[in-house]
């Protein structure tokens, strides 16, 4: 009986101990990972990273003169500046315009290794202020804008590095054979409004990317010489010339846009102009008396001011192909000699016109002033885009833009 009773406390001391191992489990918690879900690995935090810009560059060499934000660009622009101060080896553009500085001295670009635009416009530079090879050692510039200065000479000895140069509103009387000499990337040259009288030399024909050539309000006799078969802006406006040779335009078929109003033309021979890729063409306030053959990529004709009596369709227009028209949109003809309306074969021979401006023509003492009112507009036009256009026309101002074509229109950018 003891040993019975013994037994039977033991088996429940023993039975109650297991039970005991499983009392605070949680029998609803299933602590199996769910098949689908994707494993992520806990967090790791790493200390003292560097958020900043890598690009960024925080230093203190810039010029007390100056402002240097964090970066590449240095503001020296309209300071009264006299001299130019030392230029830190970061600095890849210098804008240094609107100031009183006459001289270019190699020990402020003694360092300046990393230049690759120089704004130096409206100051008093002088040719004989500035340092024999001071640009030279600039090996990766690539723009230079020097206009509104005191030159009387293109600065010598320039990198071959460079793209763009800027020279108007300057005192340059002429181009010698060496002074662009190397600059084989050159694709923009203004001289405009300079006291150029001649260019006989082979120079530009040496620039072989030169794309931009503006010779404007100089004082030009004859065209420009030996222009490279790259061109394609050519502005030579307000100058003095009365006669383009014949073949002139022969190894320029890149031509895009020729600005010559202003001159003194009398004759253009009749195919003068029959280039392949032709957009816009400015022959305004010469005195022509006959007109030319119209190449079938123009869009944009003026020749308003000029010395007209007729617009012979015959010849501007000889031949009629409906598979491949004449792109010609505007037509500015107002200060002729024109004694009749324009022929309605016009809109036959250019089926894209969209506006001849007419205007007023010049007539003798005591004569009536001849006008053709109102503005003759192709058919497709509608009424209302012929009211929104009639302020700017009546100015005879037709503005082209040549983005559609994938290059900038660049002859006009003086605000530098």
């Amino acid at each position: 009986m003891d040993i019975s009773i013994k037994l039977s406390i033991i088996a429940l001391i023993c039975l109650s101990r297991g039970l005991c191992q499983y009392e605070g489990y949680d029998y609803e918690t299933d602590y199996d990972p769910e098949p689908n879900e994707p494993y992520h690995p806990p967090v790791q935090f790493t200390q003292n990273v560097d958020y900043s810009d890598p690009q960024i560059i925080y230093t203190n060499d810039c010029a007390r003169e100056c402002f240097c934000p964090p970066g590449l660009i240095m503001y020296c622009d309209n300071r009264k500046l006299k001299n130019i101060p030392k230029i830190p080896s970061r600095i890849q553009q210098l804008y240094l315009q609107f100031n009183d500085i006459e001289a270019v001295t190699m020990k402020s670009f003694i360092n300046a290794t990393s230049l690759k635009e120089i704004n130096l416009s409206h100051n008093k530079i002088k040719s004989n202020k500035i340092e024999v090879g001071v640009f030279a050692k600039l090996r990766k510039l690539e723009q230079i804008f020097m206009h509104h200065n005191d030159l009387e000479e293109i600065p010598f000895d320039l990198p071959g590095s460079v793209e763009r140069l800027s020279l108007a509103f300057n005192k340059i009387v002429r181009i010698n054979d060496d002074d662009l000499q190397g600059l084989v990337k050159l694709t923009m040259l203004d001289l405009c409004n300079n006291h150029i009288d001649n260019v006989k030399s082979k120079t530009l024909n040496k620039l072989g990317r030169l794309m931009q050539l503006n010779m404007c309000n100089n004082k030009l006799h004859f065209m420009p010489a030996s222009l490279p078969p790259s061109l394609m802006y050519l502005s030579i406006e307000n100058n003095s010339i009365s006669n383009i040779p014949d073949d002139y335009f022969t190894n320029l078929p890149n031509l895009l846009a020729v600005r010559m109003s202003h001159n003194n033309l009398e004759e253009i021979p009749t195919k003068m102009f029959n280039l392949p890729n032709l957009v816009e063409l400015n022959l305004g306030h010469n005195k022509l008396q006959h007109v030319f053959f119209i190449p079938r990529s123009l869009q944009h004709l003026y020749i308003e001011d000029n010395e007209l009596e007729s617009l012979n369709m015959t010849i501007m227009c000889p031949k009629i192909d409906h598979s491949n028209t004449n792109r010609l949109t505007y037509l500015r003809v107002d200060q002729n000699k024109l004694k009749a309306p324009i022929s309605t074969f016009a809109y036959l021979c250019f089926p894209n016109m969209q506006r001849i401006y007419y205007g007023e023509q010049k007539h003798a003492e005591g004569e009536t002033p001849k006008v053709q009112e109102p503005m003759l507009t192709h058919p497709s036009v509608s009424e209302e885009e012929d009211e929104d256009e009639d302020d700017d026309d009546r100015e005879g101002i037709a503005e082209y833009r040549h983005e559609e074509y994938g290059v900038e229109d660049n002859f006009n950018y003086y605000s530098y």
